[in-house]
């Protein structure tokens, strides 16, 4: 690791325990981990998912950050399914990890863990990188272009955490980049808001799609928590696409509130100001309006109560019933639509030649 990604490990991750499943423990990519936190008392757990100190405990909100920072978790991934997206990949990959050392407040992650999800990490890598590539070899050619991509099988395997900060913690990210370079039929993919310049050396061959998470700058200072600054996320684009990346580009959640349009309009002169011919040649964007949660809502009372006064607008969102059963809010249906369209309008006038994959 370089002195500059043991800086960054060092802010966001001052590992002080690791809860970890005894097959984790003992499996090669577990001591991997635990020789990155040589100090950190290790604590052995029966299920990743069933920690009383860290899931379900209330006293945890009001150390939101501090969990995220001192705590880790290393487990065995059980259930090894691939599911189908549509959206922004073809395909969601098994996780890596679950969980993320940022701390973004609008975050769908700690719904389901409930007040604390520091970053579990599987460590049966192996098993996950050979269910994928049968898998992959399962579909075939893709023969029909769709808006995932018009050659390849789209494997999202950064669903539930941020990847560039997940390689911090172990090689997973990096064995996995390194199997989809021998996948000409398909390709990796993961959104972040997190500059890891040590993914520059991992030599991707268009393989693997990052997609950087853009917002304006003053949504970000309020509500990416530990976030890499949007300039460094701009300025990192062009080293990417030249490292052999497909870069594409991530404007979720658009939060409607006052002055959004100003904002949204002087992010997209900065992108096209800040990035090269050779990223703008194959750039791609999806537009993602935020859904929020009630419980999360309750949860970030505790701890960052002033993001609620622009995620949490009841005059203008609406109730819907998740698939698990949760209450999630977002903007009423005429209200997204129009911003929907703003925002389109917005595009098409100050980087006209950024196609929008899909935008809801």
């Amino acid at each position: 690791m370089t002195a500059e990604a043991l800086d960054t490990a060092r802010q966001l991750l001052q590992v002080r325990r690791i809860w970890a499943e005894p097959d984790a423990l003992i499996s090669p990519r577990g001591r991997q981990v635990l020789d990155r936190f040589p100090a950190a008392e290790i604590i052995e757990v029966d299920s990743h998912w069933k920690i009383e100190e860290l899931h379900g405990n209330a006293g945890n909100v009001e150390r939101w950050v501090r969990v995220k920072t001192e705590d880790l978790v290393m487990g065995v991934k059980k259930s090894l399914t691939a599911r189908p997206n549509g959206r922004s990949a073809d395909w969601i990959a098994p996780s890596l990890a679950n969980g993320c050392a940022m701390a973004c407040a609008y975050c769908y992650v700690p719904r389901r863990k409930g007040y604390a999800n520091p970053i579990t990490v599987f460590t049966n890598i192996d098993k996950i990188i050979g269910y994928l590539i049968r898998h992959i070899a399962r579909q075939g050619p893709k023969t029909e272009p769709n808006q995932c991509d018009p050659l390849a099988w789209v494997y999202d395997i950064g669903e539930n955490g941020d990847c560039s900060v997940d390689a911090l913690v172990s090689d997973n990210v990096a064995d996995l980049i390194a199997a989809f370079r021998g996948q000409p039929g398909a390709k990796a993919s993961f959104a972040t808001k997190h500059v890891n310049r040590e993914l520059l050396d991992l030599d991707p061959q268009g393989r693997t799609r990052i997609r950087f998470s853009l917002m304006p700058e003053a949504d970000s200072r309020l509500l990416d928590i530990r976030t890499s600054p949007i300039a460094d996320r701009i300025a990192a684009i062009d080293d990417f696409v030249a490292a052999g990346y497909e870069v594409h580009l991530n404007f979720s959640p658009v939060v409607l509130r006052d002055g959004w349009q100003a904002d949204w309009a002087e992010l997209l002169r900065q992108v096209s100001d800040g990035a090269g011919e050779a990223f703008k040649a194959q750039a791609a964007a999806e537009v993602i309006l935020l859904t929020h949660n009630r419980q999360l809502h309750e949860v970030n009372l505790g701890w960052h109560a002033k993001a609620e006064d622009v995620l949490w607008r009841p005059e203008l969102q609406q109730a819907k019933r998740s698939e698990s059963g949760g209450l999630n809010v977002r903007y009423r249906n005429n209200i997204k639509a129009d911003g929907v369209r703003q925002l389109r309008e917005l595009i098409a006038a100050e980087t006209p030649w950024l196609g929008i994959r899909y935008a809801f």
